[in-house]
């Protein structure tokens, strides 16, 4: 491949005010409750008659994303998909977010503008506005810091801690595909630089890396619970595993689980690809990550609401806090359940 000449503007032209004009231009309000946006001193948001949910969330260069590999684009995209879905995580409906980010002097207007076209599309997509935030110069690499702000009601809105003895353990989409996406990723950067000059080989495999460098959050089941007239008794979002999502909603609540290998779903493609680097595909469900799909219990009584729904499985079920969390395999085991998702700190 050819190198081509790509303009380079420094960020330093423009100033802070200048920066955020010119990024954030292109970012119209289009939600009622966004009464004020970019360009005062603060939002102005009118939530009357709503609950306010906001969830912050950030992104540090080498810890959570890896620009060998990340297209600034899909960077800006996932920014604000990630945050986005825990407010779906409560059963609420995310209307605007602000961005603050800190960067280099390595990165020119141009990368930056990537960043926040990525940021654009996220937001035209999912229906929310883009209503503040802050630039900073960094001294090393690129920190992105995203707040979601949602709406919810009292009625609806769903938490972790509400889970009771005998709900049902509901999980949507499917699981462990982010964690190969990564795996096939890093295992092509090591390749890389070990020999420059050799091609990545990334197998063809646009689910999964997709499910990684490109996740979306579920707004279809938020909006399928809402024409249903379906409220989970609990819920969160599976962003560091399965397994260790579970823990959480049984620790806050105070119960346990019986979880069923034969109810997680896990995906053709991502199955494969486990089997391909001698890993079992379940232990990739469990403890891969990075999937942004629901956990959710919901009320025995509710199951017909639920049983024909698409991308919707059921997966188990809470018990008494003293049974603990149990994985029930395919091969008839009982075994105790084992969290060993991402650790933040």
């Amino acid at each position: 491949m050819q190198d081509q000449q790509v303009p380079r503007t420094d960020i330093g032209t423009l100033g802070e005010f200048g920066l955020i004009d010119h990024l954030t231009r292109q970012f119209p309000l289009e939600n009622a409750s966004s009464l004020k946006g970019v360009g005062d001193d603060a939002a102005v948001i009118d939530n009357t008659g709503y609950l306010t949910v906001v969830s912050t969330d950030m992104l540090v260069e080498g810890i959570h994303f890896d620009l060998m590999y990340t297209p600034l684009k899909h960077l800006g995209y996932k920014s604000i998909t990630v945050n986005l879905s825990d407010i779906y995580a409560m059963n609420a409906q995310p209307k605007q977010v602000t961005v603050s980010i800190a960067l280099s002097n390595r990165f020119s207007l141009e990368a930056v503008e990537e960043i926040y076209e990525g940021m654009r599309l996220a937001c035209k997509h999912y229906g929310v506005d883009l209503v503040g935030g802050d630039t900073s110069s960094s001294n090393k690499g690129l920190i992105l810091s995203i707040t979601a702000i949602g709406q919810g009601t009292a009625d609806k809105l769903a938490y972790r801690n509400t889970a009771k003895v005998g709900d049902l353990i509901c999980v949507t989409g499917d699981l462990g595909a982010a964690y190969l996406g990564l795996q096939i990723l890093e295992r092509e950067k090591q390749i890389f630089l070990d020999s420059p000059g050799v091609q990545p080989d990334l197998e063809a495999q646009n689910y999964i890396i997709g499910r990684q460098l490109k996740p979306e959050a579920r707004k279809d089941v938020i909006e399928m619970f809402e024409k249903n007239q379906l409220v989970p008794t609990a819920m969160i979002d599976i962003s560091d595993g399965l397994a260790s999502e579970l823990f959480h909603i049984c620790t806050q609540s105070g119960v346990g689980a019986y979880l069923e290998e034969s109810g997680i779903p896990i995906h053709p493609d991502t199955e494969m690809q486990a089997i391909k680097f001698g890993l079992d595909p379940a232990t990739c469900a469990l403890n891969g990550g990075e999937d942004y799909e629901l956990l959710f219990t919901i009320n025995p009584k509710d199951v017909d609401k639920i049983r024909f729904l698409p991308d919707i499985y059921i997966a188990g079920e809470i018990v008494e806090a003293k049974d603990g969390l149990k994985l029930h395999t395919k091969g008839g085991n009982i075994h105790p359940l084992k969290a060993q998702g991402w650790q933040h700190l």
